[in-house]
């Protein structure tokens, strides 16, 4: 099965060497997301609400160029910094996704640069 680069301005560029999204058939794999405004490539200000809505706002983005949306996504994965804030993230994370939800799997990990969550998600679109 051939894969399929997929890449946007409309989201942040790699931080390292690897891709913003992979088409392989059906499926597309989102790379790891962050609250980074792909307008200015910074970091958003505020905490996980406002992180957490670009990071998902950059997930959008990506899917919609690989010619998919949010309501194909079937799998998450969620990294916050603190799973105290993780209720305040899970707020933000409803608002984007609808009946039936993707599964998640959800990790406190130390991420860089200040960042307070990021999020990859596979998409299925056949």
């Amino acid at each position: 099965m051939a894969k399929r680069e997929i890449s946007t301005d409309l989201a942040p560029a790699p931080l390292g060497p690897y891709s913003q999204a992979i088409r392989a058939g059906d499926l597309v794999f989102v790379a790891g997301q962050v609250g980074i405004d792909p307008e200015t490539s910074e970091k958003v200000a505020g905490g996980i609400v406002e992180q957490g809505a670009q990071t998902m706002e950059n997930i959008k983005a990506i899917l919609e160029v690989a010619g998919a949306s949010l309501d194909d996504v079937v799998k998450t994965t969620v990294h916050v910094s603190d799973l105290g804030m993780f209720p305040e993230f899970n707020a933000v994370y409803e608002r984007y996704f609808s009946e039936p939800r993707p599964v998640r799997t959800t990790v406190e990990s130390g991420l860089p640069g200040g960042f307070l969550v990021e999020v990859d998600v596979v998409a299925h679109t056949g």
